[in-house]
């Protein structure tokens, strides 16, 4: 980012701190792409087929109108981390409706779309890589895959399991994930490299495991 870019979003990130909703609207234009990623990773994918990434962008959007004289408050948080946590609570309310109030099995539901994910770390984290890694075309066949790699994957440390989903995936920069994570940028970087190294090992078991199956 150029210091002129970096200017301008200090001066935007300013007035929206004076509740200037001109000003994020322009910061949410901004940002819209990197928050739909988001979206696309962390909402679950046993409901993805149902809810529109557009519409939860939508909502957090109307939800930061309306607590835009809060972030006034956030001083230590910037303008897109601010957002994205807003669009990570719209995905709570929203998977807690979905997965919680209705009786039927929203698991029978898997898209087989590459970019739709889960709320929870290790789920989402499993529906992508299982998406690299397996051939499966069946929904049972994938959905058995995505539970197992999940399986493997609740063995990790929970802040190394989330430093990976926030560089590889959310693809957060080190210092936003420190911030996200309440570490100093040199710790989370180091958490990033080991977690790495962590998931490349259960990785190889996950995938030595498939192959004796198919074997």
């Amino acid at each position: 980012m150029s210091n002129s870019s970096i200017g301008i979003e200090t001066e935007l990130t300013a007035r929206m701190r004076e509740g200037n909703k001109d000003a994020l609207a322009t910061v949410f234009s901004d940002y819209r792409e990197r928050l739909r990623r988001i979206i696309q990773f962390r909402i679950d994918y046993r409901i993805a087929a149902r809810i529109s990434d557009s519409d939860v962008l939508q909502e957090t959007y109307i939800a930061a109108a309306k607590r835009l004289p809060h972030f006034s408050t956030q001083t230590e948080m910037s303008a897109f981390l601010w957002l994205r946590l807003l669009a990570k609570q719209q995905l709570v309310d929203i998977h807690r409706q979905h997965l919680k109030a209705e009786k039927r099995d929203a698991r029978k539901e898997l898209s087989l779309q590459p970019n739709q994910a889960s709320a929870q770390t290790s789920m989402a984290l499993a529906v992508q890589l299982v998406g690299s890694i397996t051939a499966a075309s069946e929904v049972v066949a994938k959905a058995e895959a995505i539970a197992l790699l999940e399986a493997a994957l609740d063995e990790m440390n929970d802040i190394d399991r989330e430093v990976i989903a926030l560089r590889h995936f959310e693809e957060l920069t080190n210092i936003e994930t420190a911030s996200v994570l309440k570490l100093q940028p040199s710790a989370a970087s180091k958490r990033y490299l080991r977690a790495m190294s962590r998931l490349s090992q259960l990785m190889s078991k996950f995938e030595d495991s498939q192959n004796g199956d198919e074997a």
